[in-house]
């Protein structure tokens, strides 16, 4: 069974979307993904999301909306589940090297980890068109 992952699609209200970039140490160092992390064995979608971008971007998560999107990461066992988040207050970057916030149109031209750039690139648009 693969293991899961959070991806939060975090817009603010101009419809910018939130890119974090990737500590240079980790996988994909120095390129940018949607935040988010680990789903732990018994979690749900929103307390992953509440767990994991409250420690990474010192935010609330509020809520999740619509269904998440499933995407392999190529050369790994993880599937990251993108779901639009819904948080509260103002992210900063407390575990990546910097967090901002990106017109939609301008999403695919930024170095992207590869599951974030076939989301970003195949599902964004008709996710966030959905909500």
């Amino acid at each position: 069974m693969p293991r899961r992952v959070v991806g939060a699609v975090i817009l603010d209200d101009r419809g910018h979307v939130l890119l974090c970039q990737r500590p240079e140490e980790k996988r994909h160092g120095g390129r940018w993904e949607f935040p988010g992390g680990k789903i732990l064995r018994g979690e749900s979608m929103l307390q992953a999301a509440r767990r994991e971008i409250g420690e990474e971007l010192g935010v609330e998560v509020v809520g999740v909306k619509g269904q998440p999107v499933p995407v392999q990461d190529p050369g790994s066992e993880w599937v990251v589940e993108f779901i639009e988040t819904v948080v509260e207050g103002e992210p900063r970057a407390d575990e990546h090297m910097e967090v901002t916030w990106v017109p939609l149109e301008e999403v695919a031209d930024y170095d992207l980890a590869p599951a974030d750039r076939e989301f970003a690139e195949g599902y964004l648009s008709s996710m966030v068109g959905a909500g």
